[in-house]
């Protein structure tokens, strides 16, 4: 979210680089698919590519960068590979590079190497240019994995179950990756010859470029669209029956009377299964499941706050198919989130779910859970039913439809609705939602409607990057298993982009930009505006500098107030071993209180640095910094400072050892936790953690009062082990 007005971040935005650009790219070519060799001896996988199937597999060249331009031959040349037997995908490619040492790769836990340099593969298993597997190795063989979906973007949060290697060869001048996909891990037709789509592509960092074959052009429609046709036959499809056991165990002190004592002693066991109704349709079962997160969420600025704080989906049960909940006609920033965040089901007692394909074209995804909330006064067991149907159209348009249900005590909140996506030419597309909400509140004899609507067109060629959008949500409007930022608003939003590509080693993308959001509020039946003006620079080094200028004010309470800033954003591997990110701004800001809200102005910091001294060893620090000041009196009414220390040592790519420190000067609370962590498979874990709060208290006989030094006032253990069967 908010990419154009926060700016893409290196390293774990890289991911949203392979986001393929951020451009929509569609409609598939009209290609006679290549005919993948099969091969009757498997290769090793080892990341040595001297195995027999090699020699006689499908192999790409001819890679062409998507970045910094498109369509350039690469500063490195990359070749891939694929074959195939019955029961699995073989997948390799070979990397050379003229400078070996300035390889850059670490081991790591997996889906933690998009700061690295790395190769991977796509394939769309149903030729449907929906959707996309993901398969990523660092040079090192560490793995990522993930679903692209219809924009483009490629989200690690979904994990799947394939074997991986990396070898570096100073001899060579080359990387060398190595996948096996068990079809096991995949959704795909059951028939005696299947058409695909292939894609290969490589990320190198030092040279800030990213390459793929086939050659992607935003001017030739999808990513999707323009993967390379193939056939293969002869796939066996054996029924995935999956059982994964878990054992939680707990214990949880904290500070009373002057003691720190046990609260909670807590051990739970919990049964999650899946099975396969076809090759492509999937079922999920889930009792009394572990949803224990092993990290917490990382610190935020928590004070005058005009939404809830967003933190994304951890749990593995409803990350699979997270990218079905997608829905079209949004522009960035809208006030409809989410349709679907999972993260409203807090404790489910259990849940089901069914994800995959009904017909070659349309997919589903449905999910039923009871939540279990002892302290809820109006429901301990609210129930929560999602719906989700895409039926896909020529390339990559689609018509979908939602259905999403809380019931709790006598009330419900239930919406539902279409949307689409409509592919006018290989350089535009538009898109459209139209949601509705019944609500009726415990008790109440009413049901409120509310509704959601909304429009876009998006324009992308290599230069140009246009995009206007409409949405009206209305002040009943409600979606209590997504999430809303703001009802009773009308909002047009525009953003155009025009991309310079000079003749110059430093500077390799200019871009300058303007995004505005101009909405009219019906609470208030008030008009704001905020418009931005940036200007972005692309530079060797993974380096991102922007400068960036707001125009605009905001309506809140009955009032208009100055929303006006400027700041500059920073994101530099500046050497091998160090990442840096900086972001600062300057500007008016509200104090939101409904019942005295007033005019301020504050900062905003964040600062990022990553040292990486050796493959194995990486430290982090994040700073946050807000502040915030009355305009008339020049007051401070608060500053806010979250620190944040990640250290880990990966022993191998299965063990690692982390400790986290975060300091709140706001809340005066010091947290240290320590994790020793072992996976070897999605599902086959150990964890054991260890926590600790402090703030600055002291206990005086009677009660809890202010003191320079820290006390202990939270500690907590935590152990996990899981087996994932697959039979």
């Amino acid at each position: 979210m908010r990419s154009h007005t926060t700016g893409s971040l290196i390293g774990s935005g890289l991911i949203m680089t392979l986001a393929i650009g951020a451009a929509a790219f569609s409609a598939p070519q009209a290609a006679e698919p290549a005919i993948v060799p099969r091969t009757d001896k498997p290769p090793v996988i080892d990341g040595i590519l001297d195995d027999e199937a090699w020699t006689t597999a499908f192999k790409a060249e001819g890679f062409k960068t998507f970045q910094p331009d498109f369509g350039r031959d690469p500063a490195q040349k990359s070749e891939g590979y694929m074959t195939y037997d019955a029961e699995n995908f073989y997948f390799a490619l070979r990397c050379f590079d003229r400078e070996p040492d300035k390889i850059k790769a670490s081991v790591n836990k997996r889906d933690a190497m998009f700061e690295d340099d790395f190769a991977g593969v796509l394939i769309d298993t149903f030729n449907d240019t929906q959707s996309a597997f993901g398969f990523l190795v660092n040079p090192l063989g560490i793995q990522g994995d993930g679903m692209m979906d219809i924009n483009g973007n490629l989200a690690a949060d979904y994990d799947m179950v394939w074997s991986s290697a990396g070898r570096i060869s100073k001899e060579e001048g080359a990387y060398t990756v190595e996948i096996r996909v068990p079809l096991k891990s995949l959704r795909f037709p059951n028939r005696p010859e299947i058409s695909m789509r292939l894609g290969f592509f490589r990320q190198l960092i030092r040279d800030s470029e990213m390459s793929s074959y086939p050659d992607w052009h935003p001017d030739k429609g999808s990513v999707l669209g323009q993967m390379l046709p193939i056939r293969v036959s002869g796939l066996k499809y054996h029924r995935v029956v999956e059982i994964l056991p878990a054992l939680t165990h707990s214990s949880r002190y904290g500070h009373a009377e002057g003691v720190l004592a046990r609260e909670e002693r807590d051990t739970d066991f919990s049964l999650t299964a899946k099975v396969g109704l076809t090759s492509d349709l999937t079922a999920d079962a889930t009792y009394n499941p572990d949803f224990s997160q092993v990290e917490a969420d990382a610190g935020q600025v928590d004070v005058n706050l005009r939404y809830n704080l967003y933190f994304p989906e951890k749990r593995p049960f409803f990350l699979e198919g997270n990218e079905l909940w997608q829905f079209a006609g949004n522009t960035e920033d809208a006030p409809l989130v989410l349709a679907v965040h999972t993260r409203t089901i807090i404790n489910p007692l259990f849940g089901l779910k069914l994800s995959g394909k009904l017909t070659s074209r349309d997919t589903l995804a449905a999910i039923y859970a009871r939540d279990d909330l002892p302290s809820d006064d109006v429901d301990a067991h609210p129930d929560f039913a999602i719906f989700r149907l895409k039926h896909a159209l020529k390339g990559d348009s689609y018509l979908g439809g939602f259905y999403t249900g809380r019931e709790y005590g006598r009330g419900f909140n239930r919406f539902g609705g279409l949307d689409g996506r409509f592919r006018l030419s290989n350089t535009s597309v538009a898109s459209f939602h139209l949601f509705g909400s019944l609500t009726k509140e415990n008790g109440a004899e009413t049901v409120e409607p509310g509704h959601a609507l909304a429009l876009a067109y998006n324009h992308s060629t290599r230069r140009v990057n246009f995009w206007v959008g409409y949405q009206d949500v209305s002040k009943d409007f409600r979606v209590d298993t997504g999430f809303l930022m703001r009802t009773g608003m009308r909002r047009l939003a525009v953003f155009g982009m025009y991309s310079f590509y000079p003749q110059s080693k430093f500077f390799q993308k200019i871009e300058p930009f303007y995004w505005s959001s101009h909405i009219y509020d019906t609470h208030d039946r008030m008009f704001e505006t905020l418009n931005i003006f940036v200007l972005r620079f692309w530079m060797p080094r993974s380096t991102m500098f922007r400068l960036e200028g707001l125009l605009g004010n905001e309506v809140y309470s009955g009032g208009r107030f100055d929303r006006s800033a400027f700041g500059a954003q920073l994101g530099t591997q500046l050497t091998k071993h160090v990442l840096l990110y900086l972001f600062a701004r300057h500007g008016g800001a509200i104090y939101y209180d409904p019942d005295d809200p007033y005019q301020g102005y504050g900062n905003r910091v964040s600062l990022s640095a990553n040292l990486q001294p050796t493959d194995k060893l990486a430290f982090s620090l994040d700073l946050t910094y807000a502040d915030f000041f009355r305009k008339t009196t020049r007051e401070k009414i608060y500053d806010y400072t979250i620190a944040r220390s990640w250290n880990t040592y990966q022993i191998n790519k299965y063990l690692f050892l982390r400790a986290i420190f975060e300091y709140n000067n706001y809340r005066k609370r010091l947290t240290a936790d320590a994790l020793v962590s072992f996976t070897y498979i999605p599902g086959t874990v150990v964890y054991a953690g260890y926590g600790s709060a402090f703030q600055k208290l002291e206990w005086d006989g009677q009660d809890y009062v202010d003191s320079d030094r820290y006390l202990e006032t939270k500690r907590g253990f935590f152990f996990k082990v899981s087996y994932l069967w697959r039979l």
